[in-house]
């Protein structure tokens, strides 16, 4: 997994004054949960340019006026008009205790079911993982090559070398839907022609008069003109 690095400065006060003030400044109150201690401090928000907007998953190298830690980013919290980062949370690492973290689901290959019709649906956008610092990856790759209509991919059905996926393993990743325009079988069409065709002879028959009827229209005929 990559790391990127992050400066910042130790926060001595945390009350909500404090708070605004530092986002005054153009930057963000964060907090590292630590093993023994929990870490106070403040970044510039454009320091989360490469960690937030991005489809993979990294380490933190957080240098704190020259005290170094390594972290994950845990959570954020964002302003519900502007967008601006409002507060964030790191979670410490260590080299020799596995972390859980959430990393991005990387969907490739051109999916079978979607070649014939259906519609590729993806359920999950990224997966919850277990392990070592230095064997995270950075996304989860999913190939969906071979997957046909009505056929998913599950937690269940992966393996990643030295990682624990933590998520069910009945959780759906990715699954092919039937399209509205999807292609139909060979069957379903002689089905329907067959059908159509046994529809059309039932129409025709109940249009055309039976013989019988024929018949007495003819013999009423005659006996009106013996009639007359």
């Amino acid at each position: 997994m990559k790391t990127i690095e992050i400066k910042g400065s130790f926060r001595n006060e945390v009350g909500k004054k404090s708070t605004r003030e530092i986002r005054k400044t153009g930057s963000v109150p964060c907090i590292i949960y630590g093993k023994e201690k929990n870490i106070n401090f403040s970044t510039q928000e454009n320091s989360f340019r490469n960690l937030v907007y991005t489809q993979e998953a990294h380490l933190v190298n957080l240098d704190i006026e020259g005290k170094q830690f390594k972290a994950v980013l845990h959570d954020l919290q964002f302003h519900p008009v502007t967008d601006r980062i409002l507060h964030a949370d790191f979670i410490q690492v260590f080299d020799d205790k596995p972390i859980v973290m959430d990393v991005p689901v990387l969907i490739t290959g051109d999916s079978a079911g979607v070649k014939a019709g259906g519609k590729l649906s993806i359920k999950r956008r990224t997966l919850k993982i277990k392990g070592l610092a230095d064997n995270l990856p950075d996304h989860v790759e999913v190939d969906v090559t071979d997957l046909n209509i009505h056929h998913s991919i599950k937690v269940g059905d992966l393996a990643i070398d030295k990682i624990e996926l933590v998520d069910p393993k009945i959780s759906t990743i990715v699954t092919v839907t039937t399209s509205r325009v999807a292609l139909k079988t060979e069957e379903e069409l002689a089905a329907e022609a067959a059908a159509a065709t046994a529809g059309e002879g039932a129409e025709a028959a109940a249009e055309t008069p039976a013989a019988d009827d024929k018949g007495k229209d003819k013999d009423k005929g005659k006996e009106k003109e013996k009639k007359a």
